[in-house]
């Protein structure tokens, strides 16, 4: 059967469930993990790395634009994953020692070539897969054993497959420690639960990422919300003259919380797509208590949880406080119409009186230019019935001026009023 031509973003986008498949683990092993902040335009410089050191072992690098990579180098299998803001290394080693956290972390890893990766470490996990033999793990040998006697995180995950215990904590050499205890685990069951546990801890870190922004913003929004209470509580009592003056104050409040909110904003929904993040991967867990252990559940939600409400409590704040500016700057904004409405007001009632007073003024002047005009057209009528004299026609000049001066003065008023008729409303006959 023939189909119509595909979409050009069918396959890319069907293929994106299949992206980023968890490593297949096998006890003994050890992974070494590292989460780098990192910014996208990172990603040619993370490509040209791994091509690097992909071409000296004699295997194909990644492909331009490529955002996951994973490759067998030999002595270590390698796996890197490019996200929005962070990219994650995975190098996964055979065998596991007696003593499985004693040698350096990076022992058998490319050290140097780690060194060197663009961004900045935000997680850095070494775990260690060891087989089981059936029995619960005892946490209080586990802990003064392999972590240093500090308290412990743990539970059975994996629906009883397995055990998993850390103590959270960074050792001098960068690492924290992760122990995963496989019971029945298959390959895959195994890879699926060390990637959730990792993808637990680098959520977890990245959401903690708007902490120190929410604290940051806390005593700023503090100082707004006072000068915004001064400038509201003046407002109540300004006159015009101080209107400009509380305009400006509180214009550039508002440009400065709008500053703040969209610096922030980002930071804010991305911690809660994080946290999100971490609460579904420890569902997926399928963790059950180990007697005298939290789990992972329970630290997660008793330390990031108030880190998260703090800052949505941040974040509700600011968009509040936001909203008042705003509220407050439409208000003045409303004032200062109403002002410029009554100035207007004004200013027109004085162009009327104005328009009234040259009204009179031009009437005045009318009446002495009717005046001047009849003066000088009996002038010269008078003129004319002289004339009139010297061709023989017997006419009293003075006689006929007296007689010309009404009729004159009346064509003339009537001539003058038509030309103002004609200005003040224009034909209809015109276009």
């Amino acid at each position: 059967m023939a189909l119509p031509e595909d979409d050009a973003r069918r396959r890319d986008l069907n293929d994106e469930v299949h992206a980023r498949p968890p490593e297949p683990l096998e006890a003994p092993c050890r992974v070494l993990f590292v989460a780098m902040i990192s910014e996208w335009e990172n990603g040619a410089a993370e490509r040209a790395a791994l091509s690097s050191l992909a071409e000296a072992h004699g295997i194909a690098p990644p492909r331009p634009g490529a955002t996951h990579f994973s490759a067998d180098l030999g002595l270590f299998r390698l796996r890197w994953e490019r996200h929005a803001e962070f990219a994650r290394y995975q190098i996964v080693l055979p065998g596991a020692g007696d003593d499985p956290f004693a040698d350096d972390a990076l022992a058998g890893a490319p050290a140097e070539w780690l060194a060197k990766l663009p961004g900045k470490v935000i997680v850095a996990a070494n775990v260690v897969i060891v087989e089981g033999d059936g029995t619960p793990p005892d946490p209080d040998r586990i802990a003064a054993d392999l972590f240093d006697g500090n308290l412990l995180v743990g539970a059975e995950v994996a629906g009883g497959a397995g055990y998993a215990l850390t103590d959270f904590r960074i050792r001098p050499d960068g690492f924290s420690r992760l122990l995963v205890v496989d019971v029945s685990m298959s390959a895959r069951q195994a890879g699926r639960t060390v990637q959730r546990l990792l993808e637990i801890d680098t959520y977890r870190m990245m959401a903690f990422l708007a902490l120190p922004v929410a604290r940051e913003l806390s005593p700023f929004i503090g100082r707004c919300e006072r000068v915004l209470g001064d400038i509201t509580g003046r407002l109540a009592e300004a006159t015009e003259a101080d209107e400009p003056r509380i305009l400006d104050r509180l214009t550039r409040l508002e440009a400065d919380i709008s500053n703040r909110v969209s610096a922030s904003h980002y930071r804010f929904s991305a911690a809660k797509a994080y946290y999100d993040l971490v609460r579904n991967r420890i569902s997926e867990l399928r963790e059950v208590r180990i007697e005298g252990l939290q789990t992972f559940r329970e630290f997660t939600e008793r330390r990031l949880a108030p880190a998260m409400n703090t800052c949505l409590a941040v974040s509700t704040r600011q968009e509040a406080l936001s909203e008042r500016v705003a509220r407050a700057s439409q208000f003045l904004a409303t004032r200062v119409d109403l002002t410029r409405e009554h100035q207007n007001q004004a200013l027109l009632a004085s162009m009327d009186r104005r328009a009234s007073l040259q009204l009179r003024l031009q009437e005045t002047v009318e009446g002495l230019s009717i005046a001047a005009v009849t003066y000088y057209v009996v002038g010269l009528i008078g003129y004319a019935a002289k004339g009139l004299g010297a061709f023989g026609v017997s006419v009293k000049p003075e006689l006929v001026m007296g007689l010309s001066i009404p009729l004159v003065l009346l064509a003339t008023a009537a001539g003058l009023r038509r030309i103002r008729a004609g200005f003040a409303e224009p034909s209809e006959h015109k276009p």
